[in-house]
């Protein structure tokens, strides 16, 4: 598996268009949908086209992505529905591992947002 692409990753088969996907964003880098099961009004998957596994496995050369990722993630909410800060807002979540939650090996952020309660979180 190279961190360009594995196979039998849901997510780089959602990137890659093989999975349909209620497309959010997409550049040379990112790729961003909507969750299948939305826990919020508001709630979207933020993941670097290359495939790499979880936040553990981020090196050095990630931070620009991760930084674009961030920067990203405002202003995608706005635009979503989410209302401004600081009476509105959003939650940014990217769980890693086993005890972390992880169920997808693909990192990604979770995007969540809009009037509570919310399913979850």
């Amino acid at each position: 598996m190279s961190e360009s692409h594995d196979p039998n990753c849901i997510f780089c088969k959602i990137v890659a268009g093989a999975i349909p996907s209620k497309k959010v964003y997409e550049d040379d880098d990112v790729f961003v949908f909507h969750d299948i099961e939305p826990w919020a009004p508001v709630h979207f998957l933020m993941v670097p086209k290359a495939h790499i596994p979880s936040m553990a496995h981020l090196e050095d050369k990630h931070a620009a992505l991760m930084g674009k990722m961030m920067v990203l993630a405002p202003k995608l909410a706005a635009e979503q529905g989410c209302e401004p800060y600081p009476e509105g807002g959003f939650r940014v979540v990217c769980n890693t591992g086993a005890h972390g939650g992880q169920e997808v090996h693909h990192l990604h952020v979770h995007v969540i947002g809009g009037p509570r309660p919310w399913k979850k979180g």
